[in-house]
């Protein structure tokens, strides 16, 4: 038999690997300069991004106010003196029944937000009452817009931070609505600090017992009288969010409000107790005039997305979204913000 012949793989090997490297080399060169190229591009067009004129975005059913007057408040600030009156009534809204028979209580209901959602509640057939602190001016003219609605109103004068005042107030609503089946915290303490070394006990106090102590006690004080399907709804903020350097305790309250939403979610889930929560950005309330400077108002919502501060009428669909429970039966613990933009 014949010897097989022997035979050996062979791998063939470049002479060198300069052309390669090389190739390497201008392809890396290439598509460096093709990133510096989209850089440059991107950079031109960041320059040339339209910005809010000076009437700011206007995206709703009615054109809204972009200049703020330069008018300062004295605390609690006080709604028919403001030299622009905020829009309130929501013309273009139309009820169709969706809290038709439940009976609402609202915090900080003589103005703002509050008076915003009171009108729209009442709109869409709710019972409601409004609580205040001492604006008894503003809290008879929302008192009227409500019934205007057709609807019931109850106006009850006091400070939810005194949780004996909570638990009356509540009382009061059952026996003259005969039940409560919403409750809206809204009431709220702002005033700015530029150094947290300026912050008094007293400030702090204010702000912490009105804005999360409030809003406990009020929930604690109502869920007696609230039975399967109620709610609940807290107002937030866009600082929970962000912050705000000069608005540090403030801020602070208002993450504990969301995180107290979120909580006492977990806790009525059993109960048929819903607890949500709208964080509005910038809303021309009382509540900055009455804590800025002249100047400052005149500046105030300017540095949102849309370069305008909302007005309440563009805050109040949203309470009346997460308290239906036409609309909202399947959410609970959510944090709904109403920011105008993405950050606000």
């Amino acid at each position: 038999m014949a010897a097989r012949k022997k035979t050996s793989a062979r791998v063939s090997v470049p002479a060198s690997g300069k052309p390669a490297k090389k190739a390497a080399g201008q392809a890396a060169e290439r598509t460096a300069e093709r990133q510096r190229g989209l850089q440059d591009a991107v950079k031109k067009q960041g320059a040339q991004k339209p910005k809010p004129g000076k009437e700011g975005v206007q995206a709703g059913s009615r054109r809204q106010p972009a200049r703020m007057p330069a008018q300062s408040l004295e605390k609690p600030g006080n709604e028919h003196e403001l030299q622009l009156a905020p829009r309130y009534m929501a013309p273009d809204y139309k009820g169709s029944g969706k809290l038709q028979g439940l009976r609402a209580v609202i915090t900080g209901g003589d103005s703002g937000i509050g008076r915003a959602v009171a009108i729209l509640f009442a709109r869409e057939g709710a019972y409601v009452a409004i609580l205040y602190l001492d604006e008894h001016e503003d809290a008879q003219a929302t008192r009227k817009a409500v019934e205007e609605e057709g609807a019931r109103c109850v106006a009850i004068s006091g400070d939810v931070r005194d949780p004996a005042f909570c638990t009356q107030a509540a009382g009061q609503v059952r026996q003259a609505l005969g039940g409560i089946d919403i409750l809206v915290n809204n009431a709220a303490f702002q005033l700015h600090c530029n150094r947290l070394e300026d912050l008094t006990d007293a400030h702090l106090q204010e702000t912490l017992q009105t804005n999360i102590a409030g809003y406990v006690q009020m929930a604690r004080a109502v869920l007696p009288y609230m039975g399967e399907g109620a709610s609940i709804i807290n107002t937030g903020s866009e600082t929970a969010l962000f912050g705000s350097p000069s608005l540090i305790d403030y801020s602070a309250t208002k993450g504990a409000i969301h995180a107290f939403t979120k909580a006492l979610a977990a806790q009525l889930l059993g109960r048929g107790i819903r607890v949500n929560c709208v964080a509005p950005g910038p809303v021309w309330t009382p509540l900055n005039p009455a804590d800025k400077d002249a100047p400052e108002v005149a500046k105030f919502g300017k540095d949102s997305d849309m370069g305008r501060p909302a007005q309440p009428e563009e805050l109040s669909p949203a309470y009346v979204f997460l308290a239906s429970p036409v609309t909202a039966s399947y959410i609970s613990g959510a944090i709904l913000p109403v920011m105008g933009g993405p950050r606000g």
